[in-house]
């Protein structure tokens, strides 16, 4: 179950198919369940999820209350969930001691030297798969390029680094100005551009005046949070 709730986390719920998802189909494998299963499992999440309420997608109405316990004691709780998943797949992956524990020696050196790039690939994951792998300011959909940008930057907030309310998915050019202040997104989830953009740039009608004022192309789930969105505005967009 912890495994399939990172698995809807980082699928988008169009996405969610027995027949067509090859991720879906390779956890089943896997954990030798059946791709049906493991499909159903992450519809049943969907049902728990606030964000797909607003947009009045409910998924399916039989979610248990394992599902409800494991939905508790994770959303939210991004690292927390990434670490356990790592353990079990660990476990899956490699023979246990005679004592029947997995071999802590080996799992300890891959927690260091994966951890960090486990915690961002789940975060680009998750960001990308909520806004369905298109950029929500240009709708580019070259999936290789987009980038999952922080809105309170990582050095910043410890606490956020990995919650993807606290993404955006952008193309490389938006990624590099909103980070540096020159583009930001409003509490409303309309873009601003900085006058030092305007004053500046050449290229200024073509990549920032049409969009100005536009509102940003909104995930399935994972909806920025304002309070996040007011701090880029205050702390970092240069007016």
């Amino acid at each position: 179950m912890i495994l399939a709730l990172y698995l809807y986390y980082i699928t988008p719920f169009s996405k969610i198919s027995a027949s067509s998802n090859n991720d879906i189909k390779e956890l089943a494998s896997r954990i030798e369940r059946s791709a049906s299963a493991v499909a159903l499992k992450l519809v049943n999440f969907a049902s728990l999820d606030s964000s797909l309420q607003r947009r009045n997608i409910s998924g399916m109405k039989n979610a248990s209350k394992a599902d409800m316990a494991i939905w508790k004691e994770f959303n939210q709780q991004w690292e927390n969930l990434i670490e356990q998943r790592e353990k079990i797949l660990f476990n899956l992956s490699f023979p246990k001691c005679e004592n029947g524990t997995a071999n802590n020696f080996v799992g300890m050196e891959k927690e260091v030297t994966s951890k960090g790039r486990v915690n961002q690939s789940f975060f680009r994951n998750a960001v990308l798969s909520a806004y369905d792998y298109q950029c929500c300011i240009t709708g580019l959909s070259v999936s290789e390029i987009l980038i999952a940008s922080h809105i309170i930057p990582w050095a910043v907030d410890e606490k956020n680094r990995l919650n993807p309310s606290n993404g955006l998915c952008m193309n490389p050019l938006h990624d590099r100005a909103f980070d540096v202040g020159l583009i930001t997104i409003t509490p409303e989830l309309k873009i601003k551009v900085s006058k030092t953009v305007k004053q500046k740039s050449k290229s200024f009608e073509d990549y920032f005046r049409s969009f100005e004022n536009q509102r940003i192309r909104l995930p399935n789930k994972f909806l920025p949070k304002p309070e996040f969105l007011d701090y880029h505005n205050s702390k970092i967009f240069r007016k």
